[in-house]
């Protein structure tokens, strides 16, 4: 599978652009600040329905238009489709597939396939949870496309439930009224937020071996790295033993959890339980990557896990995509932060996918064994140099 054509229209910088892309090494070279970010980010933002920069859509619409555009011509062997995305801040995004009747964003779910390395994915290994969870999220959502629906549902009863929570607190406890509609939006939070968290648990245990096998090839076998689903419900007695894929036992779990914590969540206003809550623990040697790892090793993990989610969405029985599953690799300005042993090993390890889009600010940041078409970006247009 590759991206033969990328249009955008007022997405970021671009008030309009229009990019033929090849199959193999696409290399995006200019200057910081001229644009190349945004290309692959639209690229991004078909295959996962977000951003790897921002949580909300009003910054990926350009200053002064009322909505954006990003559109794709997508080849999968002999067949291409062209979709495309509005994103209109404040309203439900929509989408087309082959120019058709607009529909639900999340039905282009599973259309583009891509996995981004960026710098801001050392967050991955030292960051918060939250950045965790939304890497999750993302991959479930090329994984399995309808999971989209699944954590669309959630966030929207873990709004409700917590501006639930949040009224009670403040009344002291609430009323019974309250209390009568909070018991149903318990359910709903349970029903649904046992699906995230099942889903999680089995994409995590899909990913450990490929992310195991891409930190030994990149970092040439230092150290042991184990990667584990931690929930909330661990906290709570009883926690997720014995519940292993078994949608309908979290869901008594999570309920359960949630009438044991009522009175602390009324206190607090706030949701105690739940994916939301979840975590998933990184760490080398026995130690916590968080703390104990290197820069180096940090580096090393999180490119483990771009690449171990490569290799899932190619490799795994599970992927829904088919023989043309290999998804788009985006490598976004991430060689010039490399050491010269770890840039190798990665440019090694990528030079024979199906694409991959490269940004870099010169080119002798693009390593010489990633042959392939090179654009030139500047000044918001973008001009193929050969």
């Amino acid at each position: 599978m590759y991206v033969a054509r990328l249009s955008l229209v007022d997405f970021r910088s671009y008030e309009q652009v229009d990019v033929e892309l090849c199959p193999g090494v696409n290399a995006l070279v200019g200057p910081n600040g001229q644009g190349k970010t945004n290309l692959v980010e639209a690229v991004g933002y078909l295959a996962t329905l977000g951003s790897h920069r921002v949580a909300a859509d009003a910054p990926l619409v350009r200053d002064g238009a009322s909505r954006a555009v990003v559109r794709a011509q997508v080849a999968k062997g002999d067949r291409v489709a062209t979709i495309e995305v509005e994103i209109t801040p404040g309203k439900a995004n929509r989408a087309r597939i082959n120019r058709g009747s607009p529909v639900r964003a999340r039905e282009i779910a599973g259309i583009v396939r891509q996995v981004l390395f960026a710098p801001e994915d050392l967050a991955l290994v030292k960051g918060d949870p939250d950045g965790r969870r939304r890497f999750c999220d993302q991959l479930l959502v090329q994984q399995t496309p309808r999971m989209a629906g699944v954590l669309s549902d959630f966030e929207r009863v873990l709004r409700q439930r917590s501006a639930l929570l949040k009224s009670a607190a403040g009344a002291r406890g609430g009323q019974g009224g309250d209390l009568r509609t909070l018991d149903v939006w318990d359910a709903k939070a349970a029903q649904v937020g046992a699906q995230v968290v099942v889903a999680r648990q089995e994409l995590v245990d899909a990913l450990r071996p490929h992310v195991t096998a891409a930190y030994e090839q990149v970092s040439a076998g230092q150290g042991a790295v184990q990667v584990v689903y931690r929930s909330s419900l661990d906290t709570v007695e009883g926690g997720l033993a014995g519940c292993e894929g078994d949608v309908g036992l979290v869901e008594a779990r999570l309920l359960a959890a949630m009438a044991t914590l009522r009175t602390k969540e009324i206190e607090r206003g706030v949701s105690l339980v739940g994916p939301h809550r979840d975590d998933v623990v990184l760490s080398l040697g026995g130690l916590p990557a968080k703390g104990y790892a290197s820069h180096g090793e940090s580096w090393s993990l999180a490119l483990a896990l771009r690449l171990g989610s490569w290799r899932l969405l190619t490799d795994d029985p599970l992927s829904s995509g088919g023989d043309d599953a290999e998804p788009v690799l985006v490598l976004d300005d991430v060689f010039a932060e490399l050491d010269t042993h770890r840039r190798d090993r990665l440019a090694a390890l990528v030079a024979d996918a199906a694409q991959v889009l490269v940004t870099a600010a010169v080119p002798d940041d693009v390593p010489s064994v990633l042959t392939g078409a090179r654009f030139d970006v500047m000044d918001g247009e973008v001009n193929r140099v050969w």
